[in-house]
């Protein structure tokens, strides 16, 4: 087993495509994982239910995020599907690039969380001619997923009126608006970005459910056993939580994706807009398993698009689990073993 951060590949074009990787680098199995807004790729924990497939975990950190280069304005603007196709090159480049012989052997699972949903969508509905990886996926794996806005005619009803503004209507119709408000909201956001200790601060205020974020039961306990307590019991109560853990990861991550630039959070109305390389759950040629995995109280991915997509898209069943925005990390080796059931019946 390997694990290594911090790697990059150097693409045609000059571009640079970051990633990290875990796992089994021989393997016949591969796992693309496609992060969300404030994050980068990660490979640093690899669910036990993957580890024990021997498989090879890759994370590449999305453009414009992290170490990876933005792609140029032509490639993200609205009236092109050059996002969608320069999306597929640079996977079709960074798996090549991983596994030179065996490519075209490999069994390919696609699993992205929040924002990193829509470019899932785009390598699972692009044609075998634009990403012929796409004619040997086992699963796709949607975390908290987005819906395609050309094509969901409902999909603004229950976003969250800052969601609205930034992704809504205003940002398809008028793309100006979108960039003065980007602009704006990234001079909002920038100083909660400076370090890992105040972008981890941000994060749990917006994404963390209040008893997972919370010290209140522990300050409790730790009261408690003031008196009563033995220095055994003391020690027990000090070790780290794994949602400190969790938590620790979410800030150091959210710091490093927008240390470089902020392209890949500006240009995300303009990505969410960009028709996807003419996507349309109609024509897709993919038929592989299909698992939507929606959050009972996620006010950043609503409900309504994680039901639109289960009955769009073939072969697909939706997952409900408790929790927030962020929960299905919490539930990833329960989500992995109903993926390899769906795949294998």
């Amino acid at each position: 087993m390997i694990h290594v951060e911090d790697k990059s590949l150097l693409l045609a074009d000059g571009r640079v495509l970051a990633y990290a990787d875990n796992g089994n680098t021989s393997s016949s199995e591969l796992v693309l994982f496609l992060h969300g807004p404030f994050a980068i790729g990660d490979a640093s924990h690899l669910p036990a239910a993957l580890e024990a497939r021997n498989i090879h975990y890759v994370a590449p950190s999305l453009p414009g995020w992290g170490r990876s280069s933005p792609l140029s304005s032509h490639a993200r603007t609205t009236t092109t599907d050059a996002y969608a196709s320069t999306l597929a090159a640079d996977i079709t480049a960074l798996i090549t690039h991983l596994h030179p012989h065996t490519h075209h052997k490999l069994r390919l699972y696609i699993c992205a969380h929040s924002f990193g949903t829509v470019h899932a969508q785009m390598l699972y509905g692009a044609s075998h001619a634009a990403f012929p990886l796409a004619q040997q996926l086992a699963a796709l794996i949607l975390l908290a997923p987005c819906s395609p806005p050309h094509c969901h005619p409902t999909y603004a009803r229950a976003l969250s009126w800052p969601a609205y503004i930034l992704a809504g209507p205003p940002a398809r119709y008028v793309p100006c608006f979108s960039l003065i408000t980007m602009h704006i909201a990234r001079l909002a956001l920038a100083p909660y970005f400076t370090s890992d200790t105040s972008a981890q601060t941000l994060l749990r205020k917006y994404l963390l459910p209040p008893d997972a974020s919370s010290d209140t039961d522990t300050d409790t306990v730790r009261e408690h056993t003031d008196e009563q307590a033995t220095p055994n019991d003391i020690d027990e109560l000090e070790q780290p939580r794994p949602q400190d853990h969790f938590e620790r990861t979410l800030g150091r991550n959210a710091h490093r994706s927008v240390a470089s630039s902020w392209r890949g959070f500006t240009d995300m109305p303009a990505v969410y807009h960009s028709g996807w390389g003419q996507f349309s759950p109609s024509s897709i040629e993919t038929t592989c398993p299909v698992l939507v995995v929606s959050s009972e109280n996620d006010d950043v991915a609503p409900k309504p698009m994680a039901h639109w997509l289960v009955a769009e898209y073939q072969n697909a069943r939706l997952k409900n689990i408790p929790g927030g925005h962020v929960s299905a990390f919490s539930h990833l080796d329960e989500i992995w073993n109903e993926v390899f059931e769906m795949v294998s019946s």
